[in-house]
């Protein structure tokens, strides 16, 4: 595994516009703004149900992204439904796509890469086998507290 990355390589997820998809990428104005994309992912998933979810502030012992996202659906069916979820409402509410979705047809481990924040949602054999938490276990976890109406705040 290689850390290079080809200089066109988008560090962001695109922006919509009223004419389709704009090439260049968003700045999304920093940290405060991955957080913000963080948290209404994290409502988009427990409106969905998501069990046990996890956000990690990964930013300071990762380059890759500033927060990680992990949590559990119990069927595939409902590992899509939370995926799509999630993107229904940061296309509607941030005007982003996921720079890439990998895993959304076979439903056990779905990843989206919004560039600052990274989704993974899997099924529990998935997440025990895998055990990102243990991986990723050096980084900061933000407390989520998540009411019935599927607000979310970190604490």
């Amino acid at each position: 595994m290689s850390d290079y990355f080809p200089g066109n390589f988008p560090r962001q997820s695109v922006t919509l516009s009223d004419d389709g998809i704009k090439s260049s990428t968003v700045n999304t104005g920093g940290e405060e703004n991955s957080e913000q994309l963080a948290l209404t992912i994290v409502c988009a998933a427990s409106d969905r149900k998501a069990a046990d979810i996890l956000l990690l502030k990964v930013g300071e012992v990762s380059y890759i992204a500033d927060y990680f996202l992990m949590m559990t659906g119990y069927s595939r069916v409902q590992v899509r439904a939370i995926a799509d979820a999630i993107e229904d409402k940061v296309k509607t509410e941030y005007q982003r796509l996921p720079l890439r979705t990998e895993g959304k047809v076979e439903g056990g481990w779905v990843l989206q890469d919004y560039g600052d924040v990274i989704v993974h949602i899997m099924m529990p054999k998935e997440r025990e086998f895998y055990n990102l938490e243990a991986f990723w276990g050096h980084a900061e976890k933000v407390q989520l507290q998540i009411s019935n109406d599927s607000e979310s705040r970190s604490t």
